[in-house]
């Protein structure tokens, strides 16, 4: 299991230190909320934050759009590089052109659904994508709790994708513990997003290598 730990759950006062501790505590990325204000009711960081977050960083970033004009945005951070950008599949009206885009620059798409969002409605963009991010709990905000229903749906997906793309990574994002993480890896999970249970802890090195099973 991949690990990557949400920035969004750092303390933004000593983020230099924060992101220094999950790199060193053996994450495999760097997950990076982007949130505009309009898709979701939150926001997040911008291009100024995410340049500094990239010049720190040891590990890849993974770059999560939560935002309604995906080509802007993949124009503000496409120049650092981020091993992933996913981007909803609920908020962009050509998908299969953002998936060009990114592969174009070198970038590996990804797409993300939420969590009353099915699978079939990517299934034939799954020949297409390295990573499909699911939400297991509502967009915009950290800490939330664990939607279970999200279980089933990841082995609906992964049965999709062993027929159209099995190199594609399943990733889920949301309420990830050490408590689910091994009913999460028998769904068909590949990389795991957590925030407040990696920042949470008294050890980051060891709630990390807890969820690397």
């Amino acid at each position: 299991m991949l690990v990557a730990p949400s920035i969004l759950s750092a303390d933004f006062g000593k983020l230099n230190e924060d992101i220094k501790a999950i790199c060193d505590g053996g994450c495999d990325l760097i997950h990076v909320d982007v949130m505009d204000g309009h898709y979701v009711p939150n926001m997040t960081i911008g291009p100024v934050v995410v340049n500094s977050v990239a010049k720190i960083a040891t590990k890849p970033l993974d770059i999560h759009l939560m935002v309604e004009d995906n080509n802007f945005f993949i124009d503000l951070f496409s120049h650092l590089k981020p091993k992933y950008i996913s981007f909803h599949i609920e908020s962009e009206n050509h998908p299969h052109r953002i998936i060009q885009k990114l592969r174009a620059l070198g970038i590996k798409p990804a797409i993300v659904l939420n969590p009353h969002t099915r699978p079939e409605e990517i299934e034939y963009l799954l020949a297409d994508l390295d990573m499909v991010l699911l939400m297991s709990v509502n967009p915009g905000f950290g800490g939330q709790k664990f939607i279970q229903s999200v279980v089933d749906k990841t082995k609906k997906l992964k049965t999709l994708i062993n027929k159209y793309n099995p190199s594609c990574l399943i990733q889920i994002d949301g309420g990830v513990n050490d408590k689910n993480i091994h009913e999460l890896k028998d769904a068909g999970v590949d990389v795991v997003v957590a925030g407040s249970y990696v920042y949470g802890a008294n050890n980051i090195k060891e709630a990390i290598s807890s969820l690397q099973i």
